[in-house]
Order: C-alpha cells, then structure tokens, then sequence
C-alpha cells in the first residue's frame, strides 16, 4: 500500500500556532483543519486574500432583495387593505360616538329640563300643603277658640235665673257676638 501523505507544505512557526489554535478550537486534527480549507475554497471559489468576501455580499443582497419583495407584496396584500378597512372601521366608529353623543346629550338635556318642571311643580305642591296645614291648624285653633266662647256663653245663660233682665241677656248675647266676630 502506498502512503497517500506525500506532499509537504512549509510555513512560519507564527502561522503554525494560529493554525494549531483553530485545531484546537475546532476540535480536529491540524491535518483535517488543513484539507477541510481546501476543500472549502476549492467548492466556494472564494480567494482567501479577499476579506470581504464578494461572493458573501452579493449573496447577502440578493437575499436582502428577497426579502424586501417578500415585505413589500405582504405590505400590498395585507397590510394596505388592513389599514384601509382599520381607517373605515375608526371613521364609522367616531360617527356612531358622535350620533351616540347627541342623542344622549339630547336625552339628558330633556331629562333634565322635565326634572326641573317636576321640581318646580313639587315645590308647588309642598307649598300648597304647608298652606292647608297652616289652614288646619288655624281652623282648629277657630274650633278650639269658639267652643271656648260657645261654652262661656253657656255657663253664662245656665247662671240667668227667672229673674235676668231682658237686659243683661241682650248684653250677654253683644258679648258673645263680638268675641265671635274677633276670632
């Protein structure tokens, strides 16, 4: 069998520690590391002299530039007509609040001026019963003040005897007429 390792590349001791360092980051041997390189130019066709890699750039932009297509049709199919139809929906909604305003205001201003009538009548009607209750008492106290004299008259007459002078009952009767008349 013959060995296949024939070839030798020489360099600096400096790039012989980076290599061994990426080895060992890597976790493979210096001589994988090594093929592994090649392999990987030869298939990308990538010159590694060129650090800022083209062929990444392009590849890069023409994804960037599929994604902005993607963006802006997603824009056109959905998110156009949505703001659209959001638009339509916040104007149909800020005339329903607004139509809604005005019959509420309406409503309540309505409400308010039939509570203002019913007040105004209730203060009326309160006033007219104090009335009748002042008119109660005083046509008790009228009761009250003419039983009083009535019974004074009596006593009075009860006390005539056979003897009174038509006089004296005329007198009693004046008296008791104007106690009446004072009332």
């Amino acid at each position: 069998m013959e060995d296949i390792n024939v070839r030798s590349v020489r360099y600096p001791i400096l790039v012989d520690q980076k290599f061994e360092k990426i080895a060992l980051k890597l976790g493979r041997t210096k001589r994988q590391v090594f093929i592994q390189m090649v392999d990987y130019f030869y298939k990308s066709k990538k010159d590694p002299i060129d650090l800022n890699d083209e062929l990444l750039k392009n590849a890069l932009m023409k994804n960037h530039q599929q994604y902005i297509g993607f963006i802006k049709s997603q824009e056109n199919m959905l998110l156009i007509p949505m703001k659209t139809e959001m638009d339509r929906v916040s104007v149909s909604q800020g005339q329903i609040i607004e139509r809604f305003n005005t019959q509420i205001l309406k409503a309540n201003t309505d409400l308010l001026n039939n509570q203002h009538t019913q007040d105004g009548k209730l203060n009326a009607i309160g006033i007219i019963m104090d009335t009748m209750q002042k008119g109660l008492k005083s046509k008790e106290a009228l009761k009250s003040q003419f039983l009083h004299i009535l019974d004074g008259y009596i006593r009075s007459r009860d006390a005539f005897g056979m003897m009174t002078s038509g006089r004296e009952k005329e007198e009693l009767i004046a008296v008791t007429k104007s106690q009446i008349s004072l009332l």
